[in-house]
């Protein structure tokens, strides 16, 4: 029996268990698959000596490099595709996804990319996991992994994208922007489309929303949080990556960059970018694409 002294508040245990969850299940797209997972990233635990378990001084972080261990190995064994048609089934059928029909599509979405592309994006993209627990479960450099994360979100930017000409795409970004200046809630939503989603990269170096926000009310409520009319804070449109995008700059410095993914006249996806070390490019002197 363990000592008193090592006890784990019920909390703090129940929290762990469903962050891991929820890792799990976004790396696997079923919420059944990911309860396999942890029973037997817990039975890995509990295999340990209790000189072994006294000396991992993060429990949950060396749990989450379990999981995600665990959840790439199956992904990348040869009936991986079959556990994915199991878990788009499953998606559908039991809950529509990690949070109703946004978050469905977004799952589905991530069976295009690569297992090592989609562990890392959903270990940083989605659970700011840090980049050397990244790199430990994906069994690659950091610089390595941060490319697969990047590339992750190229390619999922690609399928969102739909035939809009530049100038409604433009105009569509102007008129959020427009929006958010004026803390109009109500015109937010109706740019963004009910099952929109948004992504918050922080790097794990600031304060940001660590998992993605689904549906256009609650995209409207955190973009009109993270960009309150302040003073000495500016939002303007700008060229990213070739498409018109938004920054935000408090004083001088770049704080943001958020470019969005639009479908006929709606906002369907926003990424938005907090890392300090992206936004290092955009803090020097000279012209941004």
């Amino acid at each position: 029996m363990e000592d008193a002294g090592e006890a784990v508040p019920i909390a703090e245990l129940l929290d762990e268990r469903r962050h891991l969850l929820e890792v799990a299940r976004w790396m696997l797209g079923s919420r059944g698959a990911a309860e396999g997972v942890i029973d037997e990233a817990y039975r890995r635990w509990y295999g340990l000596s209790d000189g072994q378990r006294a000396r991992v001084k993060a429990p949950r972080a060396w749990l989450t490099q379990v999981v995600g261990g665990i959840c790439l190995a199956r992904l990348t064994r040869p009936d991986g595709d079959e556990d994915l048609s199991r878990a788009r089934q499953d998606a559908d059928d039991r809950e529509a996804g990690v949070e109703g029909e946004a978050g469905a599509v977004l799952l589905r979405a991530l069976e295009s990319l690569t297992p090592t592309e989609r562990a890392a994006f959903v270990l940083n993209d989605v659970f700011g996991v840090s980049p050397g627990t990244v790199a430990g479960v994906v069994g690659q450099s950091e610089p390595e992994c941060a490319e697969l994360a990047d590339r992750a979100r190229r390619s999922l930017r690609a399928q969102g994208a739909h035939p809009t000409s530049a100038r409604g795409h433009g105009e569509i970004v102007n008129a959020v922007r427009q929006a958010c200046a004026d803390g109009d809630s109500g015109r937010l939503t109706s740019l963004l489309a009910p099952d929109a989603t948004a992504i918050f990269d922080g790097g794990g170096k600031i304060r940001a929303l660590t998992r993605p926000v689904h549906g256009g009310e609650r995209v409207a409520r955190s973009l009109l949080t993270l960009l309150p009319r302040r003073p000495r804070t500016t939002l303007d449109t700008h060229s990213v990556n070739g498409r018109t995008g938004l920054v935000a700059r408090y004083d001088d410095q770049v704080a943001a960059v958020i470019t969005l993914d639009i479908a006929g006249a709606h906002v369907v996806q926003v990424w938005v970018v907090l890392n300090p070390d992206k936004l290092r490019g955009w803090n020097r002197p000279g012209p941004r694409t």
